[in-house]
């Protein structure tokens, strides 16, 4: 196996490992408001830090592997698109996510205990699903980057893919915004039932 051969493995090896641990994150960032008590989102918030610290580790080993490979590589053009969406969640998603995680953990003397309404829309806020779903789409742009299947910069297909992703940034930002908006107005219904009434003149 020529030096070539031994740079594309490498480059598939971390390009893959971003897929799964960033894909990972983002579906379960999307099941996080779907915890039936505050024990599981705890647990679920716990484990989607984890994978963020470990995403962030495999972009940290991408220069210190392609560092002592012969030959160039693709994988620090092939991790770019995804650091971006990744640097979000590190400075925004990430200190929300550990918000959820410290009221989940109020509840940790009755922790079969329903999540509260609005604990639940915490868990759904835009920021914390959408940088994690847009990272893990943008590390599937870098599998074809790293097996040099696509040339960056300037490949047609490379644009038809940001184009493709575009979109779907779009929905999935939709989509977040409207959860939220209806978890939202469920936590703040009780306040609407509860709030006191003036009594009513029957004269």
């Amino acid at each position: 196996m020529n030096a070539v051969d031994v740079n594309i493995v490498a480059d598939l090896l971390l390009a893959g490992a971003l897929v799964v641990v960033w894909i990972t994150a983002g579906l379960l960032a999307d099941a996080l408001p779907s915890a039936r008590s505050a024990l599981e989102l705890r647990r679920r918030t716990v484990v989607l830090t984890l994978l963020v610290v470990g995403g962030a580790m495999v972009f940290v080993a991408v220069p210190l592997v392609t560092a002592v490979l012969p030959g160039e590589s693709a994988a620090p053009a092939a991790a770019l698109a995804p650091a971006v969406p990744a640097l979000v969640v590190l400075t925004a998603s990430l200190r929300r996510l550990t918000r959820v995680r410290q009221g989940a953990g109020a509840f940790a003397t009755a922790p079969q205990t329903p999540v509260p309404p609005a604990l639940r829309a915490a868990a759904a806020h835009p920021l914390i699903l959408v940088p994690l779903q847009v990272t893990g789409l943008a590390t599937l742009l870098s599998l074809p980057i790293a097996g040099g299947l696509v040339n960056v910069p300037g490949a047609d297909l490379a644009g038809l893919a940001i184009t493709v992703v575009g979109v779907a940034v779009l929905a999935i930002g939709v989509r977040a915004g409207l959860r939220h908006s209806k978890l939202s107005l469920l936590a703040l219904a009780p306040i609407g039932r509860n709030r006191l009434r003036a009594p009513v003149d029957s004269r």
